[in-house]
């Protein structure tokens, strides 16, 4: 982002995570407060990042196997005559996903109960600076208007 610029970036979506990533905005006065809120949302940023890479990449490595196993186990190629990619209905695709979400229950049990904690503890931060925010205005605005 340019250097005058206020806010926080965005872009395009990660090709691993299909997350967003955000530049965030540092402001040059930012505060004691202020810095340990941006740096929470960094890592946690970081945290999310790192476990949709991991997640999306070993679901679609399992969801290659299975397609391939299924593909087999019928005597089919991965592509047909003309090249195209072979693939399986609906009912049979349901049951990968199924057996995926309950083989990693677990992982997402404890990646929810992580990501409520993060943006509790955010939230309670964000709080945090809009009070502190206020009362610095509040100050600012009592000794520019006079006693």
């Amino acid at each position: 982002p340019p250097l005058h610029s206020r806010s926080d970036w965005i872009g395009p979506p990660d090709r691993r995570s299909n997350l967003r990533p955000i530049v965030f905005h540092v402001p040059p006065d930012e505060s004691h407060l202020e810095r340990r809120l941006r740096e929470l949302r960094q890592e946690t940023q970081a945290w999310n990042q790192r476990f949709w890479a991991q997640q999306n990449v070993s679901f679609q490595q399992e969801k290659e196997e299975f397609v391939y196993s299924r593909l087999k186990a019928k005597g089919l190629k991965m592509k047909d005559e003309t090249g195209q990619k072979m693939t399986l209905n609906a009912e049979e695709m349901a049951d990968f996903y199924k057996d995926f979400l309950s083989k990693n229950f677990r992982k997402h049990m404890h990646y929810n109960r992580d990501w409520y904690k993060r943006n509790f503890t955010i939230t309670f931060l964000m709080g945090q600076v809009a009070l502190e925010r206020a009362l610095r205005w509040l100050r600012w605005k009592k000794k520019n208007t006079g006693n």
